[in-house]
């Protein structure tokens, strides 16, 4: 079959290998949709980072080396089902939750299984990738979604992230919420908050990002912090109270920092960005002395099944966020430089899978 692989830095190929063979408790799947996400960049230009594995080094779970069938955000179609599979049949459109996990660490026994600490990522860890021809899953990751269109499928795994961000942030509808960063994430972020019934002010100094913002509708308000006062419009939309939700999900130290000015005594920062390097916080003036309260989220936990009613039942619409379609072959010039390099009109570029 038709994949594509990852080597390592800026070696991705495309190759033709075994078709993977069902297993008790799996399902085979032809994928069908596959988008392009930030950790699939930085794995292509600066390397195999965790959970990928290296050339020497298996993952703990996947005991695979490099190189791996890319691509970890991904929709398809049931081709094959074990027989102790009985939440499916052959035909069903379905995403994959793209998890691999011990299930035997505290996290794991916690239901947290995102937190798993031997956690590893199908697509770049091993056990295949949605940039292939088939792909065999352990059933309790496959979800069915209807008749929702694979395209739309493709985009249920960052979704997830934005909504489980938005779950542990504890919003209220009707409360205001501020969101730091419109990449894809914060983009997805604004639009589960807006599905909730929050106003959202969205802060964004890139004006192709801007623009799409305005394009997508889900944004109350949507302000260029290098040109107006962050803090002075969300004083305006509130009445001088603040934001009761801030979501960083830009990853800067500056952003950072204005989430915490914008909410209100007692409010709620939520970081979604990863930070790679330690930064600067006054934890007493920001946290404190204002009885504020922080979390963070990574990934996603329990939450696929609502993530795939809120598009099925129309409450957001990810088809607006599909900004390019493209095929396998063109995955490195025509997905991940172009990415990189045009990234600010990009907000996710699906590769179709050949079948």
């Amino acid at each position: 079959m038709k994949a594509v692989r990852y080597y390592g830095t800026e070696d991705v190929r495309i190759e033709d290998i075994p078709e993977p063979e069902l297993v008790e408790g799996s399902v085979k799947i032809a994928p069908a949709f596959n988008g392009l996400c930030g950790s699939d960049l930085s794995l292509f230009f600066s390397g195999p980072l965790p959970p990928a594995p290296t050339e020497h080094e298996p993952h703990a779970l996947s005991g695979e080396v490099l190189p791996v069938v890319f691509g970890h955000e991904f929709s398809g179609v049931v081709t094959e089902i074990a027989d102790d599979v009985d939440h499916l049949q052959v035909g069903d459109r379905v995403v994959v939750e793209p998890l691999m996990v011990d299930n035997t660490c505290w996290a794991c026994q916690q239901g947290q299984y995102n937190l798993c600490q031997h956690m590893g990522f199908i697509g770049i860890s091993g056990r295949g990738g949605g940039m292939a021809q088939s792909i065999v899953v352990e059933k309790r990751w496959v979800h069915p979604i209807g008749d929702m269109s694979l395209e739309e499928g493709a985009l249920i795994e960052p979704l997830a992230v934005a909504l489980n961000a938005v779950n542990r942030a504890g919003v209220i509808a009707g409360e205001t919420a501020v969101v730091g960063g419109g990449g894809p994430i914060g983009q997805l972020v604004t639009a589960v908050l807006k599905a909730k019934g929050l106003s959202v002010v969205l802060s964004e100094v890139s004006a192709a990002r801007q623009q799409i913002a305005r394009d997508a509708g889900y944004a109350d308000h949507i302000v260029d912090p290098t040109q107006e006062s962050l803090l002075n419009i969300v004083d305006e939309v509130t009445d001088g109270v603040g934001a009761a939700f801030a979501f960083d999900c830009a990853g800067v130290e500056v952003v950072f920092n204005q989430m915490f000015e914008v909410v209100r005594p007692t409010g709620h920062v939520e970081i979604v960005a990863v930070y790679p390097e330690a930064i600067m916080f006054a934890v007493a003036d920001a946290l404190t002395m204002q009885e504020r309260t922080m979390g963070s989220s990574i990934g996603y936990a329990n939450v696929h099944r609502e993530a795939i009613d809120l598009v099925r039942s129309q409450k957001l619409n990810v088809r607006q966020f599909i900004s390019s379609v493209i095929a396998m072959d063109d995955v490195v010039d025509e997905g991940l430089r172009k990415l990189r390099d045009a990234g600010e009109t990009e907000v996710k570029i699906l590769v179709k899978i050949d079948q």
